[in-house]
């Protein structure tokens, strides 16, 4: 039995992503289902699954009930598909006319019986002898049975047909014409495997498209919903990203910020396969600390990839230039690549595999989120956030991937609050800024709240950000009030930075 198993030939669905889910494929000359609501997709998913039999020199056949031979010809010229040499199976235009008048000349497939039409697509398969068949959609052939056992019955005599042949079929479903709504669960029982595609519109920005297998007999393959968009080309499909697939041997060694003051605060820098939290409020210093780790990753020669949801990239280059970072040099070279993100646009699942491609492609070795809330304006429902965030940074860290995060808080000053998304718990590292007074000037404190790769200081440092670069000056012991969000500092002014630098 399990030799047969592993002989098993294995349909490709043509989308790479699908086959990742489905550890392969679909297994060969079986009955599925591919249901979903108008618009989820399902013909372009149909059509992409045909193409890639005829990549592979396979007779394919599509029949549909309800779509034209044109509306399938625009979709597959959208995509710039060869939908030439496809065979099409179109009732509407068939000659239909047993038991019927001959005088009538175009059939619509709701007026002919449903044994007629059954008979009529097995004929046609048995002429051409396809091996792999895509019928769209079942919602005509429910209208034709109007008895739900007749219809069943139907299905039953078409699936031992195919079986007998050898042909992996894709039946689509709509799911308007079910008489319960939904899904319908004697067909799920019938087919050897089930995909369901789902479409959401959010209040704001693009529609969500993803998809789960809802069963599949003899596969293991990957549950949970997956993301997917249409492009041209056809659909992309987004794996849902499991952690414990991915694991790499990789050194703990420290990965140097460039400023000695800060590797001090950590005895001796943030580690690889850690990931960093640097929270504070607006214009406090957050990114660009997370600017002098890039800019002394890349002079190591090591790739940096920099996913900017909030400022524009000229706007993060000119920041960097005032900072005495020459980042252009970095991206001409290929050690630096910075993404301009649309939280509007892209997905949590995207740009979860956006990230892989970089890690195992491109082998990044240091990772910028910026920022958070950029991030989270992604997907607003928290509960999933986390999840996927939590499963996205422990991939990273598998990799031996340092990743930075900066975390806003809501308001300048006061107490720390992070709009209700409490991510503190997946990082290693936590570095808090923080705006002070003293002396009648508003001054910048670091420090680090905790490390999870090691020791590092309990102390309060000021952080100084001018023409002259990032500098970090010595514990300052006389504070108050810092975590309250209002400190104020009490000690001597010359424990304190020379004034600022224009």
């Amino acid at each position: 039995m399990d030799d047969q198993k592993t002989q098993q030939k294995i349909a490709k669905t043509g989308i790479e992503g699908l086959n990742h889910i489905l550890k392969g494929g679909l297994p060969a000359g079986r009955f599925y289902l591919l249901e979903g609501a108008p618009g989820s997709g399902k013909t372009t998913m149909a059509m992409q699954f045909l193409m890639e039999g005829m990549v592979h020199g396979e007779t394919v056949l599509y029949v549909t009930l309800s779509e034209t031979s044109e509306e399938l010809a625009a979709v597959a010229e959208s995509h710039q598909w060869a939908f030439g040499n496809m065979h099409l199976f179109e009732l509407a235009q068939a000659d239909i006319a047993l038991s019927f008048d001959r005088e009538q000349s175009i059939l619509h497939p709701w007026e002919v019986e449903l044994s007629q039409t059954i008979k009529l697509i097995t004929d046609k398969v048995d002429a051409i002898k396809p091996t792999r068949v895509v019928f769209d959609s079942l919602s005509e052939m429910r209208l034709l049975a109007q008895d739900t056992l007749r219809y069943r019955r139907q299905l039953l005599m078409l699936k031992q047909h195919f079986a007998k042949r050898g042909i992996t079929v894709l039946l689509v479903d709509d799911m308007t014409g079910n008489p319960r709504g939904g899904s319908d669960s004697h067909l799920h029982s019938l087919c050897h495997g089930v995909i369901t595609l789902e479409r959401k519109t959010l209040d704001f920005g693009g529609a969500r498209r993803k998809l789960q297998i809802q069963k599949l007999r003899g596969v293991n393959f990957i549950a949970g919903y997956h993301d997917f968009v249409i492009k041209q080309g056809g659909i992309v499909v987004y794996a849902r990203l499991v952690a414990s697939e991915h694991h790499t041997h990789f050194d703990g060694k420290h990965v140097p910020s460039g400023l000695k003051e800060l590797d001090e605060m950590l005895h001796g820098g943030i580690q690889k396969g850690t990931t960093t939290l640097i929270t504070g409020p607006a214009g406090c210093g957050k990114t660009n600390i997370s600017l002098q780790y890039v800019s002394t990753a890349c002079e190591r020669g090591e790739r940096v990839v920099i996913y900017q949801f909030d400022e524009r990239i000229g706007t993060l280059l000119s920041r960097s230039r005032l900072l005495g970072f020459d980042f252009k040099k970095f991206m001409d070279v290929g050690l630096l690549s910075v993404h301009q993100m649309d939280p509007a646009e892209i997905s949590p699942g995207e740009f979860a595999w956006m990230m892989k491609d970089e890690v195992e492609q491109k082998n990044a070795k240091l990772i910028v989120i910026d920022s958070l809330s950029g991030y989270t304006a992604s997907m607003p429902q928290e509960k999933e956030l986390l999840l996927q965030m939590h499963e996205m940074l422990t991939y990273l860290n598998q990799q031996g991937v340092a990743t930075l995060m900066i975390n806003p808080q809501q308001s300048l000053v006061g107490t720390m609050s992070t709009g209700g998304l409490n991510v503190s718990y997946v990082a290693d590292t936590v570095m808090l800024l923080r705006f002070f007074e003293s002396e009648g000037r508003i001054r910048k404190a670091i420090s680090i709240i905790k490390n999870r790769g090691g020791s590092h200081e309990d102390t309060i440092r000021e952080l100084r950000i001018d023409s002259q670069g990032l500098r970090i000056g010595n514990v300052l012991n006389q504070f108050q009030g810092v975590l309250t969000g209002v400190p104020e500092y009490k000690g001597s002014s010359d424990q304190l930075l020379e004034p600022r630098f224009t």
